[in-house]
């Protein structure tokens, strides 16, 4: 996808913010898991924050209130935005998010820039009464989301000291209305590679949500059942941990052989390659340089994926605007450019995508821009990893019945059992766009000839 250049001043502005809130912020035993949840003031009784008019306060929700009182007062639960441990963000059933602005409570959409995710993210603190939750703003210590009037403010601890703690304080509740099941992932990701290894599912996705694709950090999720997730966490940090990248982290894709795992990676538009004995981690650089470098050959040099055939040979397969691929050779940081292939695949604009199944290769790929609502993916088979390729057809396009767009940048897996699935992002449900996706997995089924069946979206 061509992405402009972003500024690195709000990542910086961003990371010291981050880094002046974790430094002082004490242990805390309070959480709030991920999805859908309401919180319920702990001195108004029966009275949960919920958002009108786009402002946050607390009224009251009962079973006999109206559906749309009770969406009002039901949230999803976030990893924080900006980051840092323990700390949330909330979005509303509109897709807005809850942030503060002038110390107010209020719902916007996300622009991308470090002060709006700063302003969305804040971190759980133990309430006033056993099983309670306070929340400190990320950018501003010392700071509480805090009724007053049944507005909500974001209040220095300070103010009335004698019952602010309680005016702060919130239990955490069932949500008022069910989430979807989907995204699997909680939060904003995009461009995800799903592997199996050890008898789980990892997840690799893009962090989404910056203005420009600015994001610089990679986390890694895992689960057994595709359903249940398990956050491990930054695995890798562009700025700080790469030397000859600063920015724009996207689109990374898993291998394993010998013993090790290789992460491949985008960065300012280069493809790295890092190495760990474990999948999520720690990562090392054995280049200090891009695998494939920015100018390489024509297009954008991103999206790269890694298929291992039967015999043990791997192809690292990349590109936007034209794709490529290449054996790599047996230390799956180095290859010969001279044995660089070029495909022509109708209406390939990037995220090329390899499997093979009963001796029949499938190469999959992105179509249109990632900011439309058309992006899609297409596919091609042929009986060699590096073609001729036949074009077959579309096989996952919007459903703007169910308010499903953009689906695409996705990646393919077979269950031990035989089962595939397809992951893949789309445009956050119900008011993302080309920054603002999520991720989510759906059944990948073939065809009695071979073909690959349409796939149908889950919510």
């Amino acid at each position: 996808m061509p992405h402009p250049a972003p500024s690195r001043a709000l990542a910086v502005l961003l990371t010291a913010a981050l880094l002046t809130v974790v430094a002082g912020q004490p242990a805390h035993a309070a959480e709030i898991p991920s999805g859908a949840r309401s919180l319920q003031s702990v001195n108004l009784t029966g009275q949960y924050l919920r958002h009108a008019d786009y402002l946050a306060g607390v009224a009251a929700v009962t079973s006999a209130s109206s559906a749309q009182a009770k969406s009002d007062a039901t949230f999803t639960v976030t990893p924080g935005l900006a980051g840092g441990t323990g700390c949330v963000s909330f979005q509303a059933a509109n897709g807005m998010w809850l942030r503060h602005r002038d110390y107010r409570l209020r719902l916007e959409a996300n622009n991308g820039t470090a002060t709006f995710l700063a302003d969305a993210t804040f971190c759980v603190r133990d309430g006033s009464v056993a099983g309670s939750v306070r929340l400190e703003s990320v950018n501003y210590p010392g700071r509480f989301l805090r009724h007053r009037d049944h507005q909500v403010w974001l209040d220095p601890s300070t103010t009335n000291p004698g019952t602010f703690a309680a005016d702060s304080s919130f239990r955490v509740t069932a949500p008022w209305t069910p989430g979807r099941r989907s995204p699997v992932l909680k939060g904003l990701y995009a461009d995800p590679n799903i592997a199996y290894f050890n008898g789980r599912y990892y997840l690799y996705p893009t962090t989404d949500g910056y203005a420009s694709w600015s994001g610089t950090r990679f986390k890694a999720f895992s689960s057994a059942d595709l359903v249940n997730w398990t956050d491990h966490g930054t695995i890798l940090d562009v700025g700080p941990q790469i030397s000859w990248a600063s920015g724009r982290a996207w689109a990374p894709t898993i291998a394993y052989r010998n013993g090790r795992y290789y992460f491949y990676f985008c960065a300012d538009t280069n493809i790295g390659v890092v190495t760990s004995t474990s999948p999520t981690g720690p990562f090392t650089d054995p280049l200090g340089k891009p695998l494939v470098a920015a100018g390489f050959r024509s297009g954008q040099m991103i999206d790269p994926a890694v298929f291992t055939d039967d015999d043990g040979q791997s192809y690292l397969y990349w590109g936007n605007g034209s794709a490529y691929a290449v054996p790599l050779n047996a230390d799956m940081s180095s290859f010969d450019p001279a044995r660089v292939s070029t495909f022509g695949l109708p209406n390939f604009r990037e995220a090329p995508f390899v499997v093979k199944r009963n001796g029949v290769y499938y190469l999959s790929y992105s179509v249109d821009d990632t900011r439309s609502e058309n992006y899609h993916v297409e596919y091609a088979t042929s009986t060699s990893p590096l073609g001729p390729w036949t074009h077959r057809g579309t096989i996952l396009s919007k459903n703007l019945a169910l308010g499903v767009k953009g689906p695409g940048h996705h990646s393919i897996v077979q269950a031990p059992g035989g089962d595939w699935h397809i992951a893949y992002h789309r445009f956050a449900i119900p008011a993302g766009d080309g920054t603002n996706r999520e991720v989510t997995v759906d059944p990948l089924r073939f065809n009695a000839d071979g073909t690959i069946a349409p796939v149908v979206p889950t919510l």
